[in-house]
């Protein structure tokens, strides 16, 4: 056999491996949209409130104006589909901004960007008297975008440069500022504060139907914005050379992954509160299956960190029934062993 032919076997034997992983990959996503739609089922029929199946099908289909059909569809549906979109969110954005900043430590909550969200809520809220979710938006997105500037200017400060453990560093002392000056803001109005305490440790119970409308168009753009940069992100891992070369406007995709990112942490953040590690630790446990590449990490992030959230939401409705745990609670309980593992370890997984 010439080299030749040697060298086409090979190249067909790469490309058939490559087929047979593609094709695995694409299962496992459909298997996690399968589980998704499996919880957010779970999600409605189940509660801190005991309602028969039989009596939840017939919320969905025949409604009746009852306490229990209404308990359905405007309290359990909307914070299901809340928990989907805020999942999702939160753990793109956290995809997105280590694959960006090629950072492991990077997460919408550990540096901060979660917490400038809540500060321009609670601003809004607690200074101007804005309660209207189509308008304290816009501060949510203001302070993330503001948090995500100051924590990398003062991470970047100085000679060394930005490290991941400088960024963590300055994106915790930062978010524990932000954290303070949002609870001095409510602490002015107790009317304001007794309404949004729950919301301050991570809640998907507070959000009327309209909320959840009104917040749509916002979590959606990000989305759609954040899933379509899959590409470019590959090209810039190689380098920014390397991603100049194959074509891509590295200032461009930047600018445009720090829009995807303020999208959805400003709009997550608004319907849900501050909710950390969601960012941080469902993309290094999806990366464990999917490898570095974009166009199977960020869809799978898609994927499953709503499974996990609402699975957290559920726990916390059913564990302390007749009344419930905030899911940012819930999830702490998660999130935090699973982040001081990766912090234990000495050299996290190359992104």
């Amino acid at each position: 056999m010439s080299t030749a032919d040697v060298v086409t076997v090979a190249s067909g034997d790469a490309r058939a491996g490559q087929a047979r992983r593609a094709a695995l990959l694409a299962a496992g996503l459909l298997a996690g949209v399968g589980v998704l739609v499996l919880l957010a089922a779970v999600s409605i029929a189940v509660g801190s409130r005991s309602v028969p199946l039989s009596t939840v099908v017939d919320a969905l289909t025949a409604p009746d104006g009852s306490a229990d059909h209404t308990v359905i569809r405007e309290l359990r549906v909307p914070r299901t589909f809340l928990g989907l979109g805020v999942g999702a969110a939160l753990g793109l954005a956290g995809a997105l901004m280590q694959s960006l900043t090629r950072n492991p430590l990077a997460d919408p909550g550990l540096l901060g960007v979660n917490s400038g969200a809540a500060l321009g809520v609670a601003a809004a809220l607690g200074l101007l008297g804005i309660s209207d979710p189509a308008l304290y938006v816009w501060f949510a997105f203001a302070g993330a975008a503001a948090a995500a500037v100051l924590v990398y200017a003062l991470g970047s400060a100085g000679r060394a440069g930005s490290t991941p453990v400088r960024l963590a560093l300055a994106g915790v002392a930062l978010g524990m500022v932000f954290g303070a000056a949002s609870s001095a803001i409510l602490r002015i109005d107790s009317a304001t504060f007794d309404r949004m305490r729950f919301w301050l440790t991570g809640s998907l119970a507070g959000p009327t139907p309209d909320v959840a409308v009104r917040l749509a168009p916002f979590l959606a753009a990000g989305l759609v914005l954040g899933l379509a940069l899959a590409g470019p992100l590959n090209a810039l891992a190689l380098g920014d050379e390397a991603g100049r070369a194959l074509g891509v406007g590295v200032g461009r995709t930047r600018a445009l992954t720090a829009v995807a990112v303020t999208l959805l942490c400003g709009s997550a953040t608004a319907a849900a509160g501050p909710i950390w590690f969601v960012g941080l630790v469902v993309p290094h446990g999806v990366r464990l299956l999917t490898g570095s590449d974009q166009r199977w990490l960020l869809p799978y992030t898609v994927v499953f960190t709503p499974v996990l959230l609402l699975g957290a939401d559920v726990l916390g409705r059913v564990v302390a029934s007749p009344a419930e745990i905030q899911v940012g609670l819930m999830w702490a309980v998660v999130g935090v062993p699973v982040f001081i593992l990766l912090a234990r370890r000495r050299r996290l997984a190359a992104l």
